[in-house]
Protein backbone atom coordinates (compact mmCIF):
# COMPACT_ATOMS: atom_id res chain seq x y z
CA UNK A 1 0.00 0.00 0.00
CA UNK A 2 1.00 3.46 -0.66
CA UNK A 3 1.32 5.70 2.23
CA UNK A 4 -1.26 8.53 2.04
CA UNK A 5 1.42 11.59 1.94
CA UNK A 6 4.07 9.30 -0.90
CA UNK A 7 1.81 11.67 -3.75
CA UNK A 8 4.30 14.73 -3.02
CA UNK A 9 7.32 12.18 -3.38
CA UNK A 10 6.73 11.72 -7.00
CA UNK A 11 7.75 15.00 -8.25
CA UNK A 12 11.45 15.37 -7.68
CA UNK A 13 12.81 18.62 -7.03
CA UNK A 14 14.74 21.00 -9.22
CA UNK A 15 18.08 20.01 -9.77
CA UNK A 16 20.80 21.30 -7.08
CA UNK A 17 22.56 24.36 -8.12
CA UNK A 18 25.51 25.61 -6.32
CA UNK A 19 24.36 29.23 -7.26
CA UNK A 20 21.65 28.46 -5.78
CA UNK A 21 23.11 27.85 -2.27
CA UNK A 22 25.90 29.05 0.46
CA UNK A 23 29.14 28.50 -1.28
CA UNK A 24 30.85 25.75 0.51
CA UNK A 25 33.85 28.22 0.69
CA UNK A 26 31.92 30.21 3.04
CA UNK A 27 32.51 27.29 5.93
CA UNK A 28 36.35 27.81 5.51
CA UNK A 29 35.91 31.39 5.53
CA UNK A 30 33.36 32.01 8.54
CA UNK A 31 35.48 31.69 12.02
CA UNK A 32 32.06 32.81 13.72
CA UNK A 33 30.61 30.24 12.37
CA UNK A 34 33.19 27.12 14.34
CA UNK A 35 32.97 25.26 17.21
CA UNK A 36 34.61 26.04 20.71
CA UNK A 37 37.65 24.12 20.83
CA UNK A 38 37.17 20.62 20.81
CA UNK A 39 38.38 17.57 18.98
CA UNK A 40 37.78 17.05 15.35
CA UNK A 41 40.26 15.73 13.47
CA UNK A 42 39.77 16.47 9.60
CA UNK A 43 36.10 17.48 10.26
CA UNK A 44 36.14 21.19 9.75
CA UNK A 45 35.28 23.66 12.59
CA UNK A 46 31.38 23.95 12.60
CA UNK A 47 32.17 19.91 13.74
CA UNK A 48 33.15 18.42 17.02
CA UNK A 49 34.30 15.02 17.59
CA UNK A 50 34.58 14.16 21.22
CA UNK A 51 34.20 10.35 21.15
CA UNK A 52 36.69 9.83 18.06
CA UNK A 53 34.27 8.30 15.56
CA UNK A 54 35.50 10.40 12.87
CA UNK A 55 32.37 11.79 11.99
CA UNK A 56 30.43 15.07 13.25
CA UNK A 57 28.58 14.54 16.70
CA UNK A 58 25.24 15.47 17.51
CA UNK A 59 24.94 18.94 18.59
CA UNK A 60 24.79 18.86 22.67
CA UNK A 61 22.11 21.58 22.57
CA UNK A 62 18.54 20.19 21.64
CA UNK A 63 17.34 23.14 20.39
CA UNK A 64 20.08 22.75 17.32
CA UNK A 65 18.59 19.26 16.55
CA UNK A 66 16.50 19.24 13.52
CA UNK A 67 13.20 17.20 13.39
CA UNK A 68 11.66 18.34 9.88
CA UNK A 69 8.58 17.27 8.87
CA UNK A 70 9.62 17.03 5.31
CA UNK A 71 12.44 14.83 4.63
CA UNK A 72 15.12 15.68 1.30
CA UNK A 73 16.53 12.45 -0.45
CA UNK A 74 19.06 12.30 -2.55
CA UNK A 75 21.35 9.52 -4.38
CA UNK A 76 24.19 10.16 -5.96
CA UNK A 77 24.58 12.48 -9.37
CA UNK A 78 23.92 9.97 -12.20
CA UNK A 79 23.41 10.45 -16.23
CA UNK A 80 19.52 10.71 -16.06
CA UNK A 81 17.93 11.52 -12.14
CA UNK A 82 14.67 11.17 -13.90
CA UNK A 83 14.68 7.30 -14.20
CA UNK A 84 16.30 7.01 -10.85
CA UNK A 85 13.71 9.19 -9.10
CA UNK A 86 10.85 6.37 -10.44
CA UNK A 87 13.80 3.27 -9.55
CA UNK A 88 13.89 4.61 -6.05
CA UNK A 89 10.22 5.42 -5.61
CA UNK A 90 9.05 2.10 -3.64
CA UNK A 91 12.08 2.72 -1.01
CA UNK A 92 10.94 6.59 -0.94
CA UNK A 93 7.43 4.91 -0.17
CA UNK A 94 8.86 2.47 2.65
CA UNK A 95 10.47 5.46 4.01
CA UNK A 96 7.22 7.44 4.37
CA UNK A 97 5.56 4.95 6.00
CA UNK A 98 7.90 3.93 8.12
CA UNK A 99 9.12 7.94 9.81
CA UNK A 100 5.37 8.96 9.12
CA UNK A 101 7.20 11.88 6.98
CA UNK A 102 6.48 13.92 3.50
CA UNK A 103 9.70 12.38 1.60
CA UNK A 104 10.98 14.33 -1.41
CA UNK A 105 13.30 12.89 -4.08
CA UNK A 106 16.50 15.77 -4.93
CA UNK A 107 18.01 15.35 -8.28
CA UNK A 108 21.60 16.55 -7.87
CA UNK A 109 24.05 17.55 -10.77
CA UNK A 110 27.10 17.07 -9.03
CA UNK A 111 28.93 15.88 -5.81
CA UNK A 112 29.61 19.95 -5.14
CA UNK A 113 26.05 20.55 -4.68
CA UNK A 114 25.08 16.88 -3.37
CA UNK A 115 27.59 17.84 -0.25
CA UNK A 116 26.62 21.58 -0.08
CA UNK A 117 23.04 20.98 0.26
CA UNK A 118 24.00 18.49 3.25
CA UNK A 119 26.01 21.08 4.95
CA UNK A 120 23.08 23.79 4.76
CA UNK A 121 20.47 21.94 5.54
CA UNK A 122 18.78 21.47 2.69
CA UNK A 123 19.15 17.65 2.80
CA UNK A 124 18.49 15.28 5.60
CA UNK A 125 19.60 12.10 3.74
CA UNK A 126 22.27 11.24 0.97
CA UNK A 127 23.94 8.50 -0.79
CA UNK A 128 27.01 9.63 -1.35
CA UNK A 129 29.43 8.24 -4.27
CA UNK A 130 32.31 6.50 -2.43
CA UNK A 131 34.91 8.88 -3.45
CA UNK A 132 32.81 12.25 -2.24
CA UNK A 133 31.89 10.09 0.93
CA UNK A 134 34.96 11.80 2.86
CA UNK A 135 34.09 15.45 1.89
CA UNK A 136 30.84 14.95 2.45
CA UNK A 137 31.68 13.74 6.45
CA UNK A 138 34.37 15.86 6.90
CA UNK A 139 32.92 19.27 5.13
CA UNK A 140 28.58 18.70 5.40
CA UNK A 141 28.52 16.44 8.88
CA UNK A 142 27.19 13.64 6.84
CA UNK A 143 27.07 10.16 8.74
CA UNK A 144 27.74 7.16 6.99
CA UNK A 145 24.98 3.99 8.48
CA UNK A 146 24.43 1.98 5.87
CA UNK A 147 25.61 0.10 2.42
CA UNK A 148 23.63 -2.19 0.02
CA UNK A 149 24.80 -5.93 0.29
CA UNK A 150 23.82 -9.38 0.48
CA UNK A 151 22.11 -11.53 2.90
CA UNK A 152 25.25 -12.92 4.33
CA UNK A 153 26.68 -8.91 4.56
CA UNK A 154 28.91 -8.67 1.33
CA UNK A 155 29.19 -5.79 -0.30
CA UNK A 156 31.38 -3.72 -2.38
CA UNK A 157 32.57 -3.01 -6.04
CA UNK A 158 35.47 -3.03 -8.26
CA UNK A 159 37.47 -0.60 -10.36
CA UNK A 160 37.52 -2.10 -13.79
CA UNK A 161 39.55 -0.69 -16.39
CA UNK A 162 37.51 -0.80 -19.76
CA UNK A 163 38.52 -0.57 -23.30
CA UNK A 164 37.15 -0.58 -26.98
CA UNK A 165 37.90 -4.78 -28.33
CA UNK A 166 39.60 -2.92 -31.00
CA UNK A 167 41.65 -0.59 -29.67
CA UNK A 168 44.91 -2.91 -29.79
CA UNK A 169 44.90 -2.11 -26.22
CA UNK A 170 45.33 -5.60 -24.36
CA UNK A 171 47.40 -4.18 -20.96
CA UNK A 172 48.56 -1.52 -18.85
CA UNK A 173 51.81 -1.21 -20.83
CA UNK A 174 49.25 0.02 -23.66
CA UNK A 175 47.91 3.08 -21.98
CA UNK A 176 51.40 4.84 -22.42
CA UNK A 177 50.29 7.89 -24.71
CA UNK A 178 46.97 7.37 -25.05
CA UNK A 179 43.66 9.50 -24.31
CA UNK A 180 42.86 7.65 -20.80
CA UNK A 181 38.70 9.09 -19.52
CA UNK A 182 38.78 9.77 -15.96
CA UNK A 183 35.34 10.66 -14.19
CA UNK A 184 35.92 13.47 -11.77
CA UNK A 185 38.70 14.44 -9.36
CA UNK A 186 36.61 13.31 -6.32
CA UNK A 187 35.86 9.96 -7.96
CA UNK A 188 37.11 6.68 -5.91
CA UNK A 189 37.25 4.25 -8.89
CA UNK A 190 37.50 6.97 -11.68
CA UNK A 191 40.32 8.94 -9.90
CA UNK A 192 41.48 8.51 -7.10
CA UNK A 193 41.98 4.45 -7.08
CA UNK A 194 43.87 4.76 -10.42
CA UNK A 195 46.47 7.57 -9.82
CA UNK A 196 47.11 5.61 -6.34
CA UNK A 197 46.82 1.97 -7.99
CA UNK A 198 48.42 1.94 -11.50
CA UNK A 199 51.88 3.34 -10.80
CA UNK A 200 52.55 -0.36 -9.15
CA UNK A 201 52.08 -1.41 -12.27
CA UNK A 202 54.35 1.05 -14.04
CA UNK A 203 51.64 3.25 -15.49
CA UNK A 204 51.35 7.01 -14.04
CA UNK A 205 48.75 9.01 -14.90
CA UNK A 206 48.84 12.29 -16.68
CA UNK A 207 52.41 11.42 -17.51
CA UNK A 208 52.00 8.10 -19.07
CA UNK A 209 48.97 8.81 -20.57
CA UNK A 210 46.85 12.07 -21.19
CA UNK A 211 43.93 12.24 -18.14
CA UNK A 212 40.72 13.37 -19.89
CA UNK A 213 37.69 14.26 -17.11
CA UNK A 214 34.60 13.01 -18.55
CA UNK A 215 32.26 13.95 -15.76
CA UNK A 216 30.39 10.51 -15.04
CA UNK A 217 31.44 6.99 -15.43
CA UNK A 218 28.45 6.61 -17.65
CA UNK A 219 30.43 9.25 -20.07
CA UNK A 220 33.46 7.26 -19.38
CA UNK A 221 31.70 4.17 -20.21
CA UNK A 222 29.71 5.70 -23.63
CA UNK A 223 32.89 7.44 -24.50
CA UNK A 224 35.37 3.92 -25.01
CA UNK A 225 31.98 2.56 -26.78
CA UNK A 226 32.30 5.42 -29.40
CA UNK A 227 35.94 5.34 -29.45
CA UNK A 228 36.12 8.85 -28.71
CA UNK A 229 38.36 7.27 -25.13
CA UNK A 230 41.26 4.63 -25.83
CA UNK A 231 40.05 3.70 -22.36
CA UNK A 232 38.43 4.66 -19.20
CA UNK A 233 38.62 3.37 -15.36
CA UNK A 234 34.85 2.64 -14.15
CA UNK A 235 33.34 1.76 -10.90
CA UNK A 236 31.88 -2.18 -11.81
CA UNK A 237 28.20 -1.56 -10.57
CA UNK A 238 27.68 1.32 -12.74
CA UNK A 239 28.79 -0.58 -15.84
CA UNK A 240 26.90 -3.44 -14.98
CA UNK A 241 23.38 -1.34 -14.52
CA UNK A 242 24.19 0.40 -18.05
CA UNK A 243 24.72 -2.98 -19.85
CA UNK A 244 21.27 -4.09 -18.10
CA UNK A 245 19.63 -1.18 -19.35
CA UNK A 246 20.84 -2.05 -22.87
CA UNK A 247 22.94 1.22 -22.79
CA UNK A 248 26.39 -0.54 -24.60
CA UNK A 249 27.06 -3.98 -26.05
CA UNK A 250 28.76 -6.18 -23.81
CA UNK A 251 30.72 -7.55 -27.09
CA UNK A 252 32.09 -4.12 -27.52
CA UNK A 253 34.24 -3.67 -24.62
CA UNK A 254 36.86 -5.54 -23.27
CA UNK A 255 38.46 -5.26 -19.52
CA UNK A 256 41.83 -4.67 -19.31
CA UNK A 257 42.69 -4.76 -15.23
CA UNK A 258 40.38 -5.06 -12.46
CA UNK A 259 41.14 -4.33 -8.24
CA UNK A 260 40.18 -5.34 -5.51
CA UNK A 261 36.86 -4.24 -3.83
CA UNK A 262 35.75 -0.89 -2.68
CA UNK A 263 32.87 -0.05 -0.38
CA UNK A 264 30.41 1.04 -2.53
CA UNK A 265 27.36 4.46 -2.52
CA UNK A 266 27.16 5.14 1.26
CA UNK A 267 23.91 6.20 2.68
CA UNK A 268 24.00 8.97 5.09
CA UNK A 269 21.94 11.43 7.43
CA UNK A 270 22.86 14.84 8.31
CA UNK A 271 24.55 14.59 11.81
CA UNK A 272 21.79 17.05 13.48
CA UNK A 273 18.86 15.31 12.65
CA UNK A 274 16.89 14.53 16.01
CA UNK A 275 17.47 11.11 17.19
CA UNK A 276 14.38 9.45 17.11
CA UNK A 277 13.99 10.62 13.56
CA UNK A 278 17.02 8.80 12.95
CA UNK A 279 15.64 5.75 14.68
CA UNK A 280 12.91 5.64 12.58
CA UNK A 281 15.42 6.58 9.28
CA UNK A 282 17.54 3.52 10.34
CA UNK A 283 14.88 1.49 10.74
CA UNK A 284 13.32 2.34 7.58
CA UNK A 285 16.91 1.26 5.55
CA UNK A 286 17.21 -1.81 7.44
CA UNK A 287 13.59 -3.25 7.21
CA UNK A 288 13.11 -2.23 3.06
CA UNK A 289 13.48 -5.36 1.14
CA UNK A 290 14.15 -5.27 -2.01
CA UNK A 291 12.90 -8.24 -3.60
CA UNK A 292 9.89 -7.23 -6.42
CA UNK A 293 10.58 -3.80 -6.54
CA UNK A 294 12.34 -1.78 -9.17
CA UNK A 295 15.21 -0.71 -6.79
CA UNK A 296 16.23 -4.55 -6.80
CA UNK A 297 15.95 -5.36 -10.33
CA UNK A 298 17.96 -1.94 -11.06
CA UNK A 299 20.55 -3.08 -7.99
CA UNK A 300 21.17 -6.40 -9.50
CA UNK A 301 22.59 -8.83 -6.77
CA UNK A 302 21.81 -6.51 -3.81
CA UNK A 303 19.11 -7.68 -1.33
CA UNK A 304 18.98 -5.00 1.54
CA UNK A 305 20.81 -2.32 3.24
CA UNK A 306 23.67 -3.48 5.78
CA UNK A 307 24.91 -1.60 8.41
CA UNK A 308 28.21 0.04 8.39
CA UNK A 309 30.78 2.34 9.73
CA UNK A 310 32.96 5.50 8.36
CA UNK A 311 35.94 4.93 10.30
CA UNK A 312 36.44 1.11 9.50
CA UNK A 313 34.60 0.71 6.27
CA UNK A 314 36.09 4.42 4.70
CA UNK A 315 39.65 2.96 5.89
CA UNK A 316 40.52 1.87 2.36
CA UNK A 317 39.55 4.80 1.02
CA UNK A 318 40.73 7.13 3.02
CA UNK A 319 44.07 5.44 2.36
CA UNK A 320 44.02 5.88 -1.28
CA UNK A 321 43.09 9.90 -0.60
CA UNK A 322 46.38 9.88 1.66
CA UNK A 323 48.23 8.41 -1.14
CA UNK A 324 47.18 11.15 -3.72
CA UNK A 325 47.37 13.95 -1.40
CA UNK A 326 43.64 14.80 -1.22
CA UNK A 327 42.83 17.19 1.59
CA UNK A 328 38.83 17.62 2.56
CA UNK A 329 38.56 21.51 1.27
CA UNK A 330 35.66 22.64 -0.86
CA UNK A 331 38.23 23.76 -3.65
CA UNK A 332 38.92 20.02 -3.68
CA UNK A 333 35.69 18.99 -4.01
CA UNK A 334 34.91 21.48 -6.66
Amino acid sequence: MIHPTARSSRLPLAPLALSSLLPLAMLAASPALAQEDCERGALAAIYCDENGDMVADRPTDESEWLNPDTLIFAYTPVEDPAIYSDIWQPFIDHLEEVTGRDVRFFAVQSNSAQVEAMRSGRLHIAGFSTGPTPFAVNLAGAVPFALMGSDDGRFGYTLQLYTHVDSGIDDMEDLKGKRVAHTSPTSNSGNQAPRALFPEMGIVPDEDYEVVYSGSHDQSMLGVVAQDYDAAPVASEVVERMAARGLYDPEDVKIIYESDSFPTTSYNYAYNLHPDLVEKIEEAFFSFDFASTELGEEFEGVEKFIPINYKDNWKVIRTIQNANGVEYTPDNLQ
